[in-house]
């Protein structure tokens, strides 16, 4: 049968009323600017009975504050709109300390919103969800968009390890011992308290506060135990454990918001002022630190570009906490950046940044001794000069996805000159280079990751050129980061200066530096190369498990077998493994368990450099960590 041409349709089937045209049609849900839909004819009721709405007169005219209050105008405490609904929340009677919970019964949701301010996890004055109260803001707070933001946090540490501890020439623990190493356990036990204060003005929903102002002090109590003497303290007479505690400052800062630059689309520029946290790329490979210094940032192009400009002068770091040291006069060594991060680029989904960072130091008449009275500054490796040195890193850096790939990587060339090499006592160039990237890929509720680093090693210790990579204070988020063996263990270097390391704690370079923390940095050195995977694995939304399996070489030896009169050393340092376990009870970071264990599985350099009468090849570190904040 053919089908039925427009002319021959059925007709509508009519309807009584007035004929409605499209124009005039409207859909349920929907409306169409410039047109008012036509109003049904009022309803008038006649309930004989009924309540009826009061007349006018019965309403009290809204008091703006202004002027005298009208006779009919009544002047209540209204909340303001932050609180209007908790503020029907019952309060505890002073007397029995009980609450009338009577209301519940009548609004049952109520309970929802009515919560104790030691509660983070709901709308909370001391997290910064509500303002301050007028009455409880002091009167030269201006405004009443003021944010009080209160943040605390415990950090318990217990650790357990094992790693080549020299013995002491003075003395040692263990008479008649003629071994160069001695026993190489070793417990740490640490606990932080952190607490910080933040006061900030604005609206921060769509931009960053107009003002803040931010203190945060971090408490450390440590105790530490070793077998051997001279490792804790530098006098032999002093014991093997050590109980040490500190204060010190992480942020003092006050950051202001430069509306001037401000852009219809949100974008902003601010300048901040203090100690303050401060990273120079994706991973912490270069410099990772709370510092004091000024710093100028933003964003551009709808948050497509971000950028930093900063001038920092380092602070003393406490030598066995690692905090801040404010009491101490700030070192001669100061550290310029810039770096602008661009969304999207060159691939979507992928950030890309580029980066140019300073480092000048002036530390070559200091002499610096630790709090334990071992001598950082200068290092006591070759002639025990101090140095001058001036370098330059220009970095490129991604992090992001391409497809279904995830991406990180980093890129730095230094390029300066060192004043005095400790081994020439003359001038040299540094050019070093480091690389680093990470690959994972994400199959349902598990990661997959394949890890690779490379740091330059010196090739010649007695040219005019330093060719080994070193860091400003590095703190990578790498390959494992702290649950891997070689990063969170510092391995003294013995034979080439008792207070040098080949590498620094939750550190990846071998850098022979006297203390991450307090030393300088020394760009001849073995270099560093790793290979590695592992694995995360999201069991449930509170339990992870991730796992890594690195191998290490130094990437030349030279510097080595100088330092140690040794003809030959082979690179290889060994297989570091590790596993670790993270359990967040409430699925969020505010309790966290922390479990983790590794294992280096020495390779033949490492052998060479710190033979045992025991032969020992493998050791190990455990670390327990619980971390609560509020």
């Amino acid at each position: 049968m053919p089908k039925n041409t427009p002319a021959e349709a059925k007709p509508a089937v009519a309807n009584d009323g007035p004929e409605i045209d499209a124009g005039d049609a409207l859909i349920d849900g929907r409306r169409r600017p410039g047109y008012q839909k036509q109003l049904p004819e009022r309803i008038e009721q006649f309930n004989q009975g009924a309540v009826t709405a009061p007349p006018p007169e019965a309403f009290y005219e809204k008091y703006d504050g202004e002027g005298p209050v009208g006779s009919l105008s009544l002047d209540v405490a209204v909340p303001d709109r932050w609180r209007i609904t908790s503020s029907l929340c019952p309060k505890k009677n002073p007397k029995t300390g009980q609450k009338n919970r009577a209301i519940f019964t009548l609004f049952p949701n109520l309970e929802n919103v009515c919560h104790s301010t030691l509660d983070p996890f709901h709308h909370n004055v001391l997290k910064g969800d509500k303002p301050i109260r007028a009455k409880d803001k002091p009167g030269f707070l201006k405004g009443d968009d003021w944010f009080f933001i209160v943040n605390a946090t415990s950090d318990t540490v217990i650790e357990p390890r094992t790693f080549p501890i020299p013995v002491s020439v003075q003395t040692t623990e263990r008479p008649n011992s003629v071994d160069t190493f001695g026993k190489g356990q070793s417990l740490v036990l640490s606990q932080t308290f952190i607490a910080g204060v933040s006061l900030l003005k604005g609206m921060t929903a769509y931009k960053p506060p107009i003002v803040e102002y931010r203190l945060t002090l971090a408490a450390n109590m440590s105790y530490v135990n070793v077998p051997e003497r001279r490792v804790l303290d530098v006098r032999p007479s002093r014991e093997t454990q050590r109980l040490d505690g500190f204060i010190g400052v992480q942020d003092a800062f006050i950051d202001y918001h430069l509306g001037r630059f401000d852009t219809s689309r949100y974008d902003f520029v601010s300048v901040r002022l203090g100690i303050q946290p401060i990273t120079t790329d994706f991973r912490g490979f270069l410099f990772l630190d709370n510092q004091l210094g000024l710093r100028i940032f933003g964003n551009r192009d709808d948050n497509r570009w971000q950028f930093n400009l900063g001038a920092f002068w380092r602070l003393e770091k406490d030598t066995n906490s690692g905090l801040n040291n404010v009491f101490a006069t700030p070192r001669r060594d100061w550290v310029f950046l810039a770096n602008a991060y661009r969304q999207d680029f060159p691939f979507t989904g992928l950030t890309s940044e580029v980066s140019v960072t300073y480092n000048m130091n002036r530390e070559k008449n200091d002499v610096e001794i630790d709090k334990n009275g071992f001598p950082v500054r200068p290092a006591l490796i070759g002639n025990l000069r101090g140095r001058d040195y001036d370098v330059v890193y220009l970095g490129y850096g991604a992090d992001g996805r391409i497809g279904r790939i995830n991406v990180t990587a980093q890129v730095y060339g230094a390029l300066g000159q060192d004043r005095d090499n400790f081994l020439t006592s003359r001038p040299a160039k540094i050019h070093a280079l480091f690389a680093a990237a990470e690959l994972s890929y994400d199959q349902d509720w598990m990661r997959f990751r394949l890890s690779g680093l490379y740091a330059s090693g010196d090739s010649d210790p007695y040219d005019n050129t330093e060719g080994g990579f070193d860091a400003i204070f590095e703190n990578p988020q790498f390959a494992g980061a702290d649950t891997s063996y070689w990063i969170r263990q510092a391995i003294p270097f013995a034979g080439g200066g008792r207070v040098i390391s080949v590498n620094g704690r939750n550190g990846i370079l071998n850098s022979l530096r006297s203390s991450k923390e307090q030393g300088q940095s020394n760009f001849t050195n073995p270099g560093t190369v790793l290979v590695g995977a592992g694995g995360d694995f999201d069991l449930t939304p509170e339990v992870r498990v991730s796992t890594n399996v690195n191998h290490l070489w130094f990437d030349n030896t030279r510097v080595l077998q100088v330092l140690r009169n040794e003809g030959s050393i082979p690179r290889d340092i060994g297989w570091d493994t590790s596993v670790s376990t993270i359990w967040r009870p409430n699925a969020s970071q505010n309790i966290v368990f922390r479990l983790s264990g590794a294992m280096l599985f020495a390779g033949s350099g490492f052998k060479d450099l710190f033979t045992q009468q025991d032969r020992k090849s493998r050791y190990y570190s455990v670390l327990a960590n619980a971390i609560f904040s509020f």
